[in-house]
């Protein structure tokens, strides 16, 4: 999915022209994946456009970093004010956003002591991440050859840049054998999550979906649907789940901050259920966007206002 080009990313505090927006080749970011992200959205919402739980995804970002001994320059507050304001200086009603603090020029080598800590925060428009069909037909996936990193080897509660060299791997296998996107499994040979995407299963009206130990991303949209589902009367657990629980399920979904809530319509050309989005799903995205586009009230306090009333806690220049 092309990225389209917007006016300005923040770049270490100030607002920079899109293709200004450069890093020099020598980075350590470039040869050694020593980067942190994040991956957020905000909404055109009936009383505005507001961020999706802004931040719970500035602290993971911080979280991310320092797992990775990254001392980031800027506070929390800082960088959630420079998200608002790269939104509004682009004048995007919706959009993605992307903040990364990476390791930047300054000593070669594995050791990155010497190189900047630098952050960026770019916002772009961008549709639905697996099509715009897929909230209700759902996708077509596999389970992937390749495995998710066993624990101790890398981090997976840090959303390192790194880690998705593994993603690459599944969702390109993915495409090339026809399918929308791929399920990894851990190194114990249970689920774990898809390419860029947590993982629910439904079966006679519970859901389950892995917990930690599987080497999954504690991912944001995934507490958004398992605190909803609980607060619907629905039973969750956290628990390894085998690999054939796929293929009997009634149900499973994607969660994520592209994929939002993406049901999966067969796995390994198995269908799940019917074949099609089932109620639970279909009940949990009503939920969830009802929150969003303001039909509920957001009890949970997960919207930040865009344009009204925001702080601008981050602009250091332009």
């Amino acid at each position: 999915m092309a990225i389209e080009k917007v006016e300005k990313i923040w770049m270490n505090g100030k607002l920079v022209r899109w293709d200004d927006a450069k890093v020099h080749v020598m980075s350590h970011v470039i040869h050694y994946g020593s980067g942190v992200f994040e991956g957020m959205r905000a909404y055109n919402t009936p009383k505005g456009t507001a961020a999706f739980r802004l931040d719970d995804h500035v602290r993971r970002l911080f979280d991310s970093a320092k797992i990775y001994r990254m001392d980031v320059p800027f506070t929390r507050e800082q960088v959630s004010g420079a998200i608002l304001d790269t939104i509004r200086v682009n004048k995007l009603q919706e959009c993605y956003v992307r903040p990364v603090v990476f390791r930047g020029y300054g000593s070669f080598g594995v050791n990155p002591a010497g190189c900047s800590i630098d952050v960026a925060i770019a916002t772009f428009p961008w549709g639905k991440y697996l099509g715009p069909e897929a909230l209700e037909r759902g996708v077509p996936v596999r389970v992937s050859s390749w495995t998710r990193f066993a624990p101790n080897t890398l981090p997976a509660m840090a959303k390192a840049s790194a880690n998705y060299m593994n993603s690459q791997l599944i969702k390109m296998e993915a495409v090339a054998d026809g399918y929308v996107e791929g399920i990894a499994l851990d190194a114990s040979g249970h689920i774990s999550e898809g390419s860029g995407e947590n993982l629910f299963v439904v079966r006679d009206g519970v859901i389950y979906t892995p917990g930690g130990e599987s080497s999954i991303l504690m991912g944001i949209t995934r507490d958004s649907v398992i605190r909803l589902a609980r607060d619907m009367g629905f039973q969750v657990h956290e628990t390894s789940i085998p690999r054939e629980m796929l293929y009997v399920a009634d149900e499973v979904f994607f969660t994520g901050s592209a994929a939002e809530i993406t049901p999966i319509s067969s796995v390994d050309r198995i269908p799940v259920g019917s074949g099609a989005r089932g109620p639970v799903t279909r009940q949990l995205q009503q939920a969830f966007f009802d929150i969003l586009e303001c039909r509920k009230p957001d009890t949970y306090r997960w919207l930040t206002p865009v344009y009204e009333g925001a702080p601008v806690e981050s602009r250091v220049g332009e």
